[in-house]
């Protein structure tokens, strides 16, 4: 691209003008300017497809707007098919046909604005976080089950795809691995989950330096925070207080596993009735479990990162809770008037 400041403004004498100023005596002979035009455009050499396709791709990905040049969305263009073969298994040959049915399947618009934030563009980013930035943190706190810790899963995230990190000197994003094949939301949660296992292996690893001169005494055994104990008390207490029917629904369906219409069948209602009392039993759950909590000396924002620890860590018998004298309320239940006219 040596030599081409404004390729998309200058006319194509100007470029071959260019060109052969560059080396030395050698000049191309130009039949008309159609013809060259369509054979050596800076974007479509790059490329590898033809200009008025790669045009009309550029337009559809609103690159532009996202400050983005025709040539730099060709050169995207060409980097994400030569890396997944245009859609096709490895090795395989693909015509300009199939080419440019693989591009046209690509998310464009999605396309252009993850790479044009890669590269560090400023009206992108705006845009960026304008569509992107409250859906990236609804999804952190659902992951890490707590607003503060899910604020800064997100921020931490959000630095790394700035790219605030430098590898040999040159930023890196990675916002530029995206390809375009799925949705650039999708992606992101992807990416946000996996941030977020990273960071629990790590912690899990890391050690402090402090400790490291002076060996700490052996324990025989290692105390319950404070905080397990809380929540392991405010579980017990929430579980033992549910109806029998309601601790049915939860030991069938997260303890044994089984379907909505499974659960359904047996007790003769709609599975979307079970699906709807599922949702409002888990949305009362978190509500009774965070009373406890507080009620138990933490305070609100406390009993929120409370809930956002490892199950695993919790040491409590659900299935024991969960399945103490069930069976038989819910078979007459299901029986009952009440139950027959739940249906949808």
């Amino acid at each position: 691209m040596t030599g081409f400041a404004r390729p998309c403004e200058c006319s194509i004498l100007k470029v071959v003008d260019t060109v052969s100023s560059q080396s030395g005596d050698l000049v191309l002979p130009l039949p008309n300017a159609q013809e060259s035009t369509a054979v050596s455009h800076p974007a479509s050499l790059i490329s590898g497809l033809p200009l008025d396709l790669l045009q009309e791709l550029w337009l559809a990905s609103e690159g532009e707007s996202c400050g983005l040049t025709l040539e730099e969305f060709g050169t995207i263009l060409r980097s994400v098919g030569t890396k997944l073969n245009y859609g096709f298994p490895s090795g395989t040959h693909s015509d300009s046909t199939q080419k440019a049915a693989f591009f046209g399947s690509l998310r464009l618009s999605e396309l252009a604005l993850a790479h044009s934030c890669a590269l560090g563009r400023e009206v992108a980013w705006q845009r960026f976080v304008d569509l992107y930035r409250a859906s990236l943190i609804q999804a952190a706190i659902a992951i890490t089950g707590s607003a503060t810790l899910g604020h800064e899963l997100a921020d931490s995230l959000y630095s790394e795809l700035y790219g605030l990190r430098q590898v040999d000197g040159q930023r890196t994003s990675p916002l530029s691995s995206y390809s375009g094949r799925g949705s650039l939301l999708g992606w992101l949660r992807t990416t946000l989950a996996q941030r977020h296992v990273d960071h629990h292996r790590r912690s899990h690893r890391e050690t402090s330096l402090d400790t490291l001169d002076v060996p700490a005494p052996e324990s025989s055994s290692s105390p319950i925070p404070a905080e397990l104990g809380r929540l392991t008390q405010a579980v017990e207490r929430t579980l033992q207080n549910l109806p029998s029917e309601d601790r049915f629904l939860l030991a069938s369906y997260f303890l044994d596993r089984q379907t909505l219409l499974q659960i359904a069948q047996i007790l003769h209602v709609h599975e979307a009735t079970i699906s709807r009392r599922l949702k409002r039993l888990v949305a009362d759950l978190r509500k009774q479990l965070l009373h406890h909590l507080q009620s138990g000396g933490l305070s609100k924002r406390a009993a929120e990162e409370a809930l956002g620890n490892d199950p695993r860590d919790v040491e409590i018998n659900l299935r024991t809770l969960l399945q103490t004298s069930q069976t038989s309320s819910f078979s007459d239940k299901a029986s009952s008037p009440t139950a027959a006219s739940d249906k949808p």
